[in-house]
């Protein structure tokens, strides 16, 4: 057995990350595992603290630390899983815990509390100081649980800490670690015939009591809801059966499940293809066939049917023992998605994304884990489903750059889907009326196969699209052109349903003082705070700052303001006055809060509850509603000029996918885009649907600047409460990577930018200063970086203000 454990534990900053050695005690050798979670004494002060087991090894354990206790009967992850944990901490530079993190979900961390009690000794009294014998008789007074918390508090201040600390080494308390679980399981009573009944002799039952029995020497165990159902008793028939010891309760784990609607008459024999789809259909399926590691795209214009081919690919692949991950961009689209999967598939499919509760994403991670379901549905973090012999990844709207993590570890879902294929030996698809240009071109060389669907599914044809020049447009709002109102007061008439798009939550983008014109700004974050009408209070949309929207100016104390720009609450009230009539869905951050705010706000809307939806980019893709025949874009000129090399891709692709929602029935579809820039190619080439035109000129320019695909960005950003340190580390950065270089043969270019100011320069208090490396995204360049963030982290960690550096691989440039 082995002697010595290695351990990742969740208190170490990354400077400091590494596997820890432990002594495994002789009574826990048996217990424990690969991936288990274990209890560890960590530091100087040895406080107890969380880790997970990376290996096991027989090694020399007399200097070493024991491992107190093991947490997990059996792991978490397995040994896939754990591999991929160790692949994330190297591929995106986190933390190993960090990693853990992601992949386990959150329902089920567990928080650790010291608990003190009295040792149940006498103790020689002259051992202690003055202040010790003073605390020993104050505690003797105290019962248990309010001795723990007061040493608890003690042990949390400078001076009390070496107290208890020196009471514990004499013996006098004792301190031991308490483990909670963040979200527990569900349980449930279920009720089976006892041993001596299982005969089936119930002759000297009741008619009620009979009806029971027999149901259970039927089905083996039911719940008392089940039994009440479908024996049409009442629950005292129940207890009395149990009282006789006709029948036996046990308890039994039970999941929280996810409310989806669901529509029964959707069959998976109804679900036909046409020629385009069945050739796509048929080239995919060779390349599951093959179970090898491999990649393709799907490119087909909007409303192509791209969802009816996910059908027929995951229904082949469970036909053949596999199993499946769905990948959606956005939580919006997860309603629609999983309601018809789960129509198709019942209790097979699982969900995953952020909105469910933390027991809800606990429950649906070991009904995957255990294969009681077959298909993953979710946002990004679903790629970590824990299912075996996977055979088939999809990522629908691949290029959304939600699939991008903005928070540690900052990993790509595709990065992650492309690793778990090569260890499954599956395919990922990846399909989009507007892939990303890496992914595109990586396909038109070869590296991806290629399917394209040309023709939208329903004969229909795409929408006629019509561009508004608004700086020639007489607009009483300033924001509905005569054109795009003449065209919703048609589509209304016909009584058909209208979509607008205005990707800017709030009543007014910001407020100005009347009197000295100082826009009101975040204290925290280099932004200008949001009017939001609702509650009436200025938002930071950065750090959730707010304050009364009748606060005096910070600059002169003046209380009246201008208001500037306009957010979809702003545009909510001008189309309620323009169509006072019409039903209208404002779908944005501010609408979409509670659980199940998007299942209950599409389902509205689908069922013709409204009659005019508008909001931010959520509506913009992915959604069918054969009723909306009119989108109307408001405005994306900002979009265009956002500071980031994809910005151009990001509003192509907006333009390209709001457009595409219209006309998706048996009906034609028209669309109209707002613009100050009729002109520009991507305007343009977006309303024509065009997007192998905007590759063309896209890719140009992304060659003669270089851009990925023709290297990896990389931005170093470092943070600090003072703007002095976090530029001055982001120069320390620089200095270490040249020295570095200057004895390090690099394999492939390199170049360096910066530092300089990010785009928002202070973010929830904290300055933020950047450096750009366009590079090759390497091992060797990962371990450059990883080194060079790793001695600075050291080197300050005891600096007042000390800035704190990561590493963001091919994310935002911001």
């Amino acid at each position: 057995m082995a002697s010595v454990a290695k351990v990742a534990v969740s208190a170490a900053l990354y400077g400091f990350d590494k596997e820890y050695s432990y002594s495994v005690p002789e009574e826990l050798e048996n217990k424990l595992s690969l991936g288990a979670r274990v209890l560890v004494p960590f530091g100087r002060g040895n406080k107890r603290v969380v880790g997970f087991v990376t290996a096991l090894a027989n090694e020399d354990a007399k200097k070493l630390k024991p491992i107190d206790s093991v947490i997990d009967k059996q792991p978490l992850v397995n040994e896939e899983m754990l591999k991929l944990i160790m692949w994330l901490k190297d591929y995106t530079m986190c933390t190993y815990f960090e990693a853990y993190r992601t992949v386990v979900p959150s329902g089920f961390s567990v928080s650790v509390r010291k608990h003190f009690s009295l040792a149940n000794l006498e103790h020689e009294l002259s051992e202690l100081s003055e202040a010790e014998i003073s605390a020993y008789e104050e505690m003797k007074s105290m019962e248990e649980a309010e001795l723990s918390d007061y040493l608890v508090s003690l042990s949390e201040t400078p001076g009390g800490k070496k107290l208890v600390n020196s009471l514990v080494d004499k013996g006098i308390i004792e301190e031991e670690s308490e483990l909670k679980r963040r979200v527990g399981d569900e349980t449930m009573k279920l009720y089976s015939l006892s041993d001596e009944w299982c005969e089936g002799d119930f002759s000297s039952l009741t008619k009620k009591q009979k009806q029971v029995a027999e149901l259970l020497s039927e089905t083996d165990s039911a719940s008392a809801k089940e039994i009440c159902y479908f024996c049409a008793v009442t629950q005292s028939v129940i207890v009395n059966l149990v009282k006789k010891g006709v029948i036996a309760e046990r308890e039994a784990e039970s999941f929280r499940s996810v409310n989806v609607e669901t529509d029964d008459r959707l069959k998976l024999s109804d679900i036909t293809l046409n020629s385009e789809q069945n050739k796509a259909y048929m080239g995919i399926k060779k390349l599951i066939d093959a179970q090898k590691p491999a990649g393709a795209l799907l490119y087909g214009v909007t409303g192509s049917g791209k969802t009816q081919v996910f059908v027929k690919l995951i229904e082949y692949t469970l036909s053949i023992g596999k199993t499946a991950v769905m990948l959606v961009p956005e939580i919006a689209l997860t309603p629609q998605t999983v309601g018809k999967f789960k129509s198709l598939f019942g209790d097979t499919v699982a969900v995953i994304h952020s909105n469910l509760s933390l027991g809800q994403r606990a429950d649906e991670f070991k009904r995957l884990k255990s294969g009681n379901a077959k298909i993953a549905i979710g946002t990004r973090s679903a790629v970590f489903a824990p299912l075996s012999n996977i055979g088939l990844i999809i990522m629908d709207e691949e290029g959304e750059h939600s699939y991008k993590s903005d928070r540690s570890p900052r990993y790509h879902a595709r990065d992650v889907a492309i690793r778990r294929c090569g260890n499954h030996n599956c395919l990922l698809l990846m399909a989009s009326a507007t892939p990303s240009l890496e992914s595109y071109y990586y396909a038109k060389r070869g590296r991806y196969s290629l399917f394209e669907l040309d023709t939208r599914y329903s004969q229909v044809g795409l929408p006629q699209v019509i561009t508004v020049d608004m700086q020639e447009e007489d607009c009483a709002s300033d924001v509905i052109s005569p054109a795009l109102y003449e065209a919703i007061r048609k589509t209304l008439d016909k009584k058909e349903q209208v979509l607008l798009l205005y990707n800017r939550r709030g009543f007014s983008a910001r407020l100005s003082c009347r009197n000295c014109r100082t826009v009101a700004e975040c204290p925290n974050c280099s932004v200008p705070l949001t009017y939001h009408k609702a509650n009436g209070r200025l938002m930071c949309h950065y750090c959730g700052y707010s304050k009364s929207a009748n606060s005096p100016c910070d600059n002169c104390g003046c209380t009246e303001y201008r208001r500037i720009g306009v957010g979809t609450q702003k545009l909510e009230d001008i189309v309620a006055e323009m169509f006072p009539d019409a039903r209208i869905l404002r779908m944005d951050a501010d609408t979409t809060s509670s659980r199940y705010s998007y299942e209950k706000n599409f389902k509205a809307f689908g069922n013709g509850e409204y009659d005019i939806m508008l909001g931010t980019q959520m509506i913009a893709k992915g959604l069918d509603f054969p009723s909306v025949t009119l989108v109307g874009v408001i405005s994306l000129d900002k979009s265009l000029y956002a500071g980031d090399f994809r910005s151009y891709e990001r509003t192509f692709s907006l333009i390209t996918q709001v457009v595409g929602r219209s006309g998706r029935g048996d009906k034609s579809g028209l669309a109209y885009i707002q613009t100050s820039n009729p002109e520009h190619y991507v305007l343009e080439l977006g309303s024509k649907q065009d997007y192998k035109g905007f590759y063309n000129e896209e890719i140009a320019l992304r060659r003669t600047l270089i851009y990925p695909p023709f290297c990896d960005i990389c931005v170093i950003v470092s943070q600090s409460g003072s703007e002095y340190e976090a530029q001055k580390t982001a120069e320390l950065f620089k200095d270490k990577l040249a020295e570095l270089l200057r004895h390090t043969e690099l394999k492939t270019p390199l170049r360096v930018l910066g530092p300089s100011q990010c785009s928002v320069g202070r973010i929830n208090g904290k300055y933020r200063y950047r450096v750009i490396l366009k590079c090759k995204n390497t091992t060797q360049m990962r371990g450059i970086i990883s080194a060079i963030i790793r001695e600075i982290s050291r080197e300050t960690a005891s600096h007042k203000d000390k800035a704190t550096l990561y590493a963001d691989m091919n994310g935002d440039i911001g």
